[in-house]
């Protein structure tokens, strides 16, 4: 609970000051497109407890979507520092809490929206992107890994003895 409501001030922070950055050097509503992709994005990642393979593979779809009206359109580039973020969140805990199958779908769709973001060209905006659902794609099988062994209880057999 606390995550998600420290995660849900991370989002409203960004989405708020990339909205401000935005007005300031883009001007006109070239930052509502950003805006609202962000605001699903974050929507979908502090949802991913409910729904846990569809918001993710909605969070892949909104993105790739997103990617591709940004290059259609001349818009500012997506995905935004925010929405890569919630990407990764979504990419991360899919891969923490999914089926393998599952897991593996979704990070492969992470994977292949993000290098979509790169057909936009090399920025700042693409590298973020790119380190945060790297970000996710080790946190998620880290956490995972984590996980079996604190649900079990037991500890971990010494490395190069079987257990017995």
């Amino acid at each position: 609970m606390l995550v998600s409501i420290g995660l849900g001030v991370v989002f409203v922070l960004g989405i708020a000051f990339t909205a401000y950055m935005l007005i300031v050097s883009w001007g006109g509503a070239y930052w509502i497109h950003t805006t609202a992709v962000a605001v699903v994005m974050c929507g979908l990642a502090l949802l991913r407890e409910r729904g846990r393979p569809w918001t993710a593979a909605a969070g892949v779809a909104v993105t790739a979507v997103a990617v591709g009206v940004s290059l259609a359109g001349d818009l500012p580039q997506e995905p935004s520092p925010t929405a890569a973020l919630a990407l990764a969140v979504l990419v991360g805990s899919s891969l923490r809490t999914l089926r393998v199958l599952q897991a593996l779908a979704i990070a492969a769709g992470g994977v292949a929206v993000t290098a979509f973001a790169w057909v936009c060209g090399p920025t700042g905006v693409t590298s973020m992107a790119t380190l945060l659902v790297l970000g996710g794609l080790i946190a998620g099988p880290l956490l995972r890994a984590f996980a079996l062994v604190r649900r079990s209880g037991a500890p971990s057999p010494p490395l190069g003895r079987p257990e017995q």
